[in-house]
């Protein structure tokens, strides 16, 4: 089944109803990772979505996948964007990559940053592929630099990793 924005595919979340079903579309998501010989700490998204800023879910009927923005810096920046591999392949991630990017355009950003493995397919290369660049580090702002240092505590920095930004 493809999700179209057209059809409702993509909404903002209901955290009552959809908190649940994104713990399950993150761990399944997450373990495409291992697949790839990359072992992440456990994540539990459930704090993170609680306190996002903004929250897309593409639903088909139920939720298979979903995206987190917040502001960082001067920027939106998209925490997460996450697929259940069951429904991979099928422009649910674009549809969420492109809502979230229209919400960071109506919320008067110029631009939205992430952060992301460099030699993944479905991660740096994608991105790019949908018009991001990377960041250099001399343009993170305070931020962007608790950020990446708290992923690099978080034990994320399995394998190289990139910032990246999409201006408009």
């Amino acid at each position: 089944m493809q999700v179209s924005e057209h059809n409702n595919g993509v909404r903002s979340w209901d955290p009552l109803v959809d908190l649940p079903r994104l713990v399950e579309v993150d761990t399944a998501a997450g373990a495409l990772f291992d697949e790839h010989g990359l072992a992440l700490p456990e994540d539990n998204p459930t704090n993170e979505l609680l306190a996002a800023d903004h929250v897309l879910v593409a639903v088909a009927p139920h939720p298979v996948g979903f995206s987190i923005v917040n502001k960082l810096d001067d920027h939106a920046h998209l925490a997460e964007l996450a697929v259940h591999p069951d429904y991979g392949r099928r422009g649910i991630g674009s549809a969420l990559l492109r809502r979230s990017c229209d919400w960071a355009r109506e919320q008067g950003y110029a631009s939205i940053t992430l952060t992301t493995f460099v030699d993944i397919p479905w991660n740096a290369p994608w991105y790019a592929a949908r018009g991001f660049t990377e960041l250099a580090e001399d343009e993170w702002g305070p931020g962007l630099r608790a950020q990446w240092e708290a992923e690099r505590e978080a034990g994320i920095m399995v394998a190289p990793r990139v910032v990246m930004i999409r201006r408009w």
